[in-house]
């Protein structure tokens, strides 16, 4: 029987039409949608419904599909942890054309087999990891929020031909073999997504499409910025001591932060650019093992404090700053050390750097213990 085919166009009448297609795939049915890379075929994750899915792909009864999601935090059900990098991503990537690959730990996958049960489980989750993609498509996100349960969808072609980026094609190739076509026109990028694999070690592409392993690094990217008055003394002590106290929780070196994905910068109140630091904050650090002679001072912007994720203040007036500069800034601005202030040691002795430099480690080192990294 040929598949009912339902034109996509925006009317009111579209919204039964994806009411009927979502109660197909309910019920077992294989529905072909668009979304902005090509069109899918859209699967309900269960036993049956994948064994007619695979005969129609003609596909290894082994391998799994990857989950669709209408809205971006649903991920959250399938996956109930990610360090902040991935987080990111997720924010700014989804919805989008890209489709990310988590690694579970075995006890939350454990955790997972639990709460979604067997079947759908041995659906979804391969070696340790799901996959999963929230599409840019109005089309594919009304009809993934309106199905009741996780929806599966791989690329609406049969073995041998490219995926299908129209309607017509879907129907010149599957069109006896599904149930509906929702026609949505072509689609906007007309190539796959990209396939990226995410975990402790960054972002690996696992095969380019519309975003390329350029693309993804920024967007998997956490910044945290170190305010206080100069940016000489505390805040200059703070991001060499964040720097490398990060390096060894996550085991690198501090120079290969950056291509793991974390950024710490400081910056100061004062509008002092091109400053070094002070000789007691040197030497401070130098006495922990870490070298900040190479720190230069940068003026507080509101560019760079909403370019940052994280932002931890010296001081209560470093805060009000912050805010100041940056209302919504203020979301993620806090002291370094919870709410208590860290005194400015400049003009006093050494041996106030030193317990300035020792308050600023044991505040590093409880925020950094904080992450989930």
């Amino acid at each position: 029987m040929t598949a009912k085919v339902i034109r996509i166009d925006g009317a009111d009448a579209c919204r039964d039409g994806l009411r009927t297609a979502a109660e197909v795939v309910e019920a077992g049915g294989l529905v072909a949608f668009p979304t902005e890379t090509v069109y899918g075929i859209a699967c309900r994750a269960s036993r049956a419904a994948i064994a007619r899915l695979d005969e129609v792909k003609g596909r290894d009864t082994k391998k799994h599909y990857t989950l669709h999601i209408g809205r971006n935090d649903d991920y959250r059900a399938y996956v109930p942890k990610v360090d902040p990098r991935v987080g990111n991503l997720v924010r700014r990537a989804w919805p989008g054309p890209l489709t990310l690959v988590f690694e579970l730990h075995p006890v939350e996958l454990s955790r997972q087999k639990g709460q979604i049960g067997d079947e759908t489980f041995e659906v979804l989750y391969k070696n340790g990891s799901i996959g999963i993609r929230c599409p840019d498509h109005p089309a594919a996100t009304t009809l993934l929020q309106l199905v009741r349960g996780p929806v599966v969808a791989p690329s609406a072609n049969p073995p041998g031909c490219d995926p299908a980026t129209d309607a017509d094609q879907v129907i010149a190739q599957l069109g006896e073999r599904l149930d509906i076509i929702l026609d949505g026109g072509p689609c906007k990028y007309r190539k796959n997504s990209t396939v990226a694999r995410v975990g402790r070690q960054g972002v690996e592409v696992l095969r380019e499409g519309v975003y390329s392993q350029m693309d993804l690094q920024p967007m998997a990217t956490m910044t945290f910025l170190f305010v206080c008055t100069g940016n000489t003394c505390r805040s200059a002590m703070a991001e060499g001591l964040f720097r490398a106290h990060l390096a060894k929780k996550i085991g690198c070196s501090v120079d290969e932060l950056a291509r793991k994905g974390y950024k710490v910068h400081s910056a100061g109140t004062m509008d002092m650019v091109g400053v070094p630091a002070s000789d007691g904050a040197i030497t401070a650090c130098r006495l922990k093992g870490v070298d900040i002679t190479g720190h230069r001072s940068r003026p507080l912007t509101r560019s760079l404090i909403e370019a940052s994720d994280v932002v931890f203040c010296m001081a209560w007036a470093h805060y009000e700053q912050v805010r100041f500069l940056s209302p919504d800034g203020q979301a993620k601005c806090s002291l370094l050390a919870h709410d208590v202030e860290i005194p400015d040691p400049v003009g006093q002795p050494q041996e106030c750097f030193n317990k300035c430099a020792d308050m600023i480690q044991a505040a590093v080192a409880a925020r950094i213990g904080e992450l989930d990294i």
